[in-house]
This record gives structure tokens, sequence and C-alpha cells, in this order.
């Protein structure tokens, strides 16, 4: 999931424009009128009174404050690392210098980052920090801290409009609004008002640090402005989505836009297609967490700057679904140009870390309803090779390995996702073994390792891992990308996921299954053999030859498909990973290879040169570690 986002500056004035010149602001060093230094602070360890004092401080309504910080964290700290947004603490205060140049689309063309130190609304912590007189580097550590700045901008922002406070906490509904640096009314009014639903509903619930908060219900009617009271009451429904009413879906675009009208190739946030006319096939759904909130993907994928975008958002609280791209084009969220071009992207709000702090079951189920639908719509298969975790997806080539992004994570129940797809539950072939692990019944203990210091985790989990050997005192396998501590949550090397199918070589009197993985012989343990496995299912491949195969991050063609003025895209192995003789794997296909290009931004498809390019070597798609890659048919026999 991408790490940043830039506001479009002349919609954002716009905006200001229509709440009442809430971004009309006074200098952030004028913390005079807002800073209450006699006010005592709260310890760092009890963020309920932190959220007491600094809406005492400030003069802010405390509900207010608590369901701003609900909205945008859950009232978490997550160890003082940013969300996907660049957003720090409690009040998700932002600090982002530069973002990656169209990091979503994954393919080979280098772009520098994008300078947005001078963008006001990547850099919330720094107006913040100034407001208190202390350091940017304190409130993203301290919460406390981080609470009060989030409390004192809001306070700014108010006196900017009005001169003063409002008078009640219905009052604040257009500073709640700036408040969410959203590019647009629209957005901002969204989340207004879920943070208005908040504070009519309530919520409390216990921190990943341990912190016991809650936020009573109140009765609070939100004073909305006329430029929000004129827009249309109503939705828009998604363009693609189920009619028979389970899930709400509405539809807010996602920017595709130029950049810069001088360059052709800087544009975001996804490419026209007509999918699967043009023979671009959709082969994958692709399952996502935004490491952040629901409005800040809305906000980030509905600005070109950025550079990515989903298909879909689905809320944690309620399962609301918002569709951002027409399934036909290809966004850029998976950071693999080939798997883009054959996926679509379901964001889910949340951090992959948090896990059931944010996969709630009304999530599970409003994502799983759109996944049936689309599966249906495009004849993907209900099953594990084709609805994918990002964590599933591989890198496009060697050199980008190790930076494959690893949500939905650990926490995600697989399990119980595909029960509610109504997904096969196995095969027959007892040497196929499909992982079912239950968070219900698997317990696992992971870290942290985004931040140094922190605990480690031990709940339910959707993995197992794997070891060199049978024996719980064997070293975990290793992967050649990585060198991280082997319980990082972020190590996906060696762990075997739910849904996840394998040969299974070989069983101990021990209860260890024994799979061929990565290249390597790996063991679990799986009392009685079937406690995390059932009879799977597929096609068996080895290598054709007396020597180990190379397996690749994509399907390209080979050189001889590509039409003269179109660039050769490379056909690279992982070098780092074989498929030594003799060892088996479950495959998918084969298919032909293709290679969708789609250089620059093209107002519309019609006389574009965006365009399929088919050639004849056939790959196959195989579990292969964590991940799976593909490897080229030609180099594969098939075992009986």
């Amino acid at each position: 999931m991408p790490t940043a986002r830039l506001p479009h500056l002349p919609i954002l004035a716009m905006l200001c424009v229509l709440v009442g010149a809430l971004c009309v602001g006074a200098p952030v060093g004028a913390a005079g009128a807002l800073l209450n230094t006699g006010t005592p602070l709260a310890s760092a360890r009890d963020r309920q009174a932190a959220f007491t004092a600094a809406a005492k401080e400030f003069g802010v309504p405390e509900e207010v404050l608590l369901a701003v910080s609900y909205n945008l964290s859950r009232w978490e700290n997550h160890g003082g690392a940013p969300s996907f947004a660049g957003g720090y603490g409690p009040m998700h205060l932002t600090h982002l210098d530069s973002v990656p140049s169209q990091n979503g689309k994954g393919d080979d063309v280098a772009r520098a980052p994008r300078d947005t130190r001078n963008v006001a609304s990547l850099h919330t912590l720094d107006a913040a920090a100034a407001l208190l007189g202390l350091s940017p580097d304190v409130l993203r550590r301290d919460p406390a801290q981080n609470i009060r700045g989030g409390a004192a901008l809001l306070a700014q922002y108010a006196r900017a409009a009005s001169g003063t406070l409002p008078a009640g906490a219905g009052d604040w509904y257009s500073v709640v609004m700036r408040y969410s640096q959203a590019s647009d009314i629209r957005t901002a009014a969204r989340f207004a008002d879920a943070v208005y639903a908040t504070i009519h509903q309530g919520a409390a619930r216990t921190t990943d640090d341990r912190q016991a908060i809650m936020l009573r219900a109140s009765a609070v009617v939100p004073n909305k402005p006329a430029s929000v009271l004129a827009l249309s009451a109503t939705t828009t429904p998604c363009i693609e989505g189920p009619s028979d009413g389970t899930v709400s879906c509405e539809y807010i675009p996602a920017a595709y836009a130029l950049n810069n009208p001088n360059d052709l190739t800087n544009y975001g946030n996804y490419d026209l297609a007509n999918r699967p006319a043009d023979g671009l096939a959709v082969r994958y759904i692709v399952i996502h967490d935004v490491e952040g909130s629901y409005d800040s993907a809305i906000q980030v994928f509905q600005n070109p700057t950025y550079g990515a975008s989903a298909h879909y958002v689905v809320r944690s609280s309620d399962g609301h679904i918002a569709q951002m791209v027409d399934t036909k084009n290809v966004a850029w969220h998976a950071g693999n140009w080939y798997v883009n071009g054959h996926a679509i992207g379901i964001e889910h709000e949340g951090f992959a870390i948090a896990g059931a702090t944010w996969y709630t079951e009304n999530m599970y189920q409003a994502s799983a309803a759109l996944v049936r639908y689309l599966a249906a719509s495009y004849g993907i298969p209900l099953d594990r090779a084709h609805i994918v975790g990002h964590d599933d997806v591989p890198g496009p080539t060697s050199s980008y390995q190790s930076g494959m992004h690893w949500d939905p994570g650990p926490f995600w129940d697989w399990a119980h996702y595909m029960d509610l797809l109504q997904a096969s539950s196995g095969g027959t072939n007892a040497n196929i073994v499909t992982l079912h692990v239950s968070p219900s019944n698997n317990v696992q203990t992971v870290k942290d390792c985004a931040v140094a210091g922190t605990p480690t985790i031990t709940q339910g989990a959707n993995f197992v891992y794997l070891r060199t050997a049978a024996s719980d005192t064997a070293p975990y396998i290793t992967n050649p990308y990585l060198s991280s501590d082997p319980l990082c949550a972020s190590n996906w090397g060696n762990k075997a996921v739910s849904g996840q199918t394998f040969y299974r070589f070989d069983t101990s009197v021990a209860d260890w299954d024994g799979i061929y993985f990565g290249g390597q012989k790996a063991w679990f343990h799986n009392p009685g053999h079937n406690t995390y496995t059932v009879a799977g299912t597929g096609i068996l491949v080895k290598p054709s030859g007396r020597s180990a195969i190379s397996v690749y991050g994509r399907a390209y063609p080979e050189r001889s498909a590509y039409p003269h003025g179109v660039p050769v895209q490379t056909v690279s192995a992982l070098s780092n990973y074989k498929i030594p003789v003799g060892q088996i794997y479950v495959a998918f296909g084969p298919f032909k290879s293709d290679y969708y290009y789609a250089p620059v931004y093209t107002p519309t498809l019609a006389g574009s040169a965006n365009q399929d390019i088919q050639g004849q070597t056939q790959y196959y798609q195989i579990f292969f570690n964590h991940r799976f890659v593909f490897v080229q048919a030609g180099d594969l026999a098939v075992v009986p």
C-alpha cells in the first residue's frame, strides 16, 4: 500500500471558500492564543486523560477530539510508525517530504520522488509542533503530545475561520471538515459525517498498547454549513457491485489526470483499458489493507500526484464500500504491472499489524459479497490461487522482492473469508495439501518490526511457521531476499498461509509435514497431519530436465511478439530462486504470456497507444513460497 498523499491545491482552495474560509490560518508560530501552558499534561500512559486534558487546554469538545482520532487511528499510536499517508499517532498528524512517483504501477520506469515539503496538508505534524513549541519528533513518539497537537490544530482552524471557538460540539462540523485535509468538499463532509456518527453512537476499545478509552454516546446534532447542505443528499451508486442489497456501495472516482502538461508520463492514478474485451483477462482479485483509514485512502486515490489507486475501498465499521476505479481499467495497487493488468484491487481500512482491531465481521461480509459478485462477473475461480493477498504477489524482478508489501498480514482470517466466499473446501489428493489455518485454533507469536523495541504479539494467526527439520528447535527456513528477524510479521519468508497449496513430500511420526517451499524442504507442525491442512487439488509440475529451473515475477512475452515502436520488456528471472530437480509444486494454467502497453496519459482509450501484446510463450502459475511465481511451461513436466 502506498505511503503518501498530495493535495490538489485548486480544489483545496475551493473547499476553503465553500466551508467558510477555514484555510485562512494564523501563522504556525502564533501559538500564544492557542496554548495554555498552565494546563497540566496527562501521563503518556493514560490516553483517556490525555484527551480530556487536551480538550480542556485548547477549548475543543472532548467528544469531537475523541471521535476525530477514532476515525483516523482507532486511538492507536502504532509505536510512532507512520500510516501509508505519512500520518503519526492518535491524531494522524502528517509529515511527508516526498513520495515515490507512481509507485503502485509496478513497471520498470525509474522516476524521481516528488518533493512535497511545501504541501501543508502533508505537514500537519510540523504545524502542530510549532503551535506547541515542541520538536516534531516529540509528537511522533509521545501520544499525549500528539493529542495536544491535534487539539491545537483544531482550535487554530476554528479561530482562523471565525476568530473564535465554536459555541457547541455540533458547531465544529466545518472545523472537522478542515482537519480531514480532503481535497474536495464532498470528501471532507463524508469524514465529518463519520465523526459525528461516532459521537452519536459512542465507542470504546482497548488499544494495542493496553489503553482503555471510551467515548460516551451523545445526541449531538451537527451544524452543517450551507455549502454542505447544498450537496445532493444521495450518493452515486457503484458502477459495479452487488445489486441485491447485501452491501452499501457508492462510486467515488479516483483521479485520472496529468500532473505536468509537459510530461505525459507524469500522471495518476490508473490506466485506461477495456478488460477483458481488449484481451487483458481479469484473473485475480487482490486483497489489501490500507495501512490507514478509509477516508485517508479515498483522499489519496483522488489525488493524481500520489500515483496509486485501487478499484474498491471497504470501511471497517459497517462494511460500506467505495468503488473508485472502473474494473475495466487497470488500477495501480499491487506493485507489479503484470499482476495489476490482470487484477482487481480491493483495499480494506486498517493496519496489518493491528489485525482484528480493524478487520470486523461487517468488513468480511461486505468484502466477500463484493468478491463473489466480481468473480461471477469475470469467471474468476474462488480459490487462493486467484483470490490473493497483496502479500501473495511477487515482485516483478529480483530488485523488488524484499520491498514488496505484506498486507493484509498475519491476522486476516483467510479461512473464514474463503468460507464466506463459498469456496471449494479442497480435493482428494492426499499428496497435495491446502492449508486451512484458522486464527481461532492457531496462536502464533510475531513482532512489529517497523517499530524498534515493541513487544511481541501473541494471538490467533493465519499462518504456520516453517522450519528446516521436523522439530520445534530446528532453525526457521530463510529467504535469500530477506534478512529480518524470523518473528517479524513482515518477514513472509518462513510463513505458509491459509489457503496456499503445496506438495507434501513426507510426514513424520511426530506430527510434522514436509513440503517443497521456495526451492527448499520445509517442515511445519500439523497434529494428526490434518489439523492445519485439507487434501488439495491442482496440477503437479516439476523441472523437465536435469538442472534446476528459473521462476519469474511476471509472465511477459518473447521478444518477437512486440510490434515496432513498443519497447521490448525484459523476461527477467528471479535470480535467487530456483526449483531444484525432483521438487514438485502445485500449478495453475497454462496461459499465454502478455504485456499491457500503456506508457502515457491519454484522455480517451480510442486512438491511444494502449494495447495488450500477446506472445506464444506459455506460463504456469505456481504456489512457490509465501508468494506465487510464474514458470515457463517449456521448463516443466506435468506429474501424472
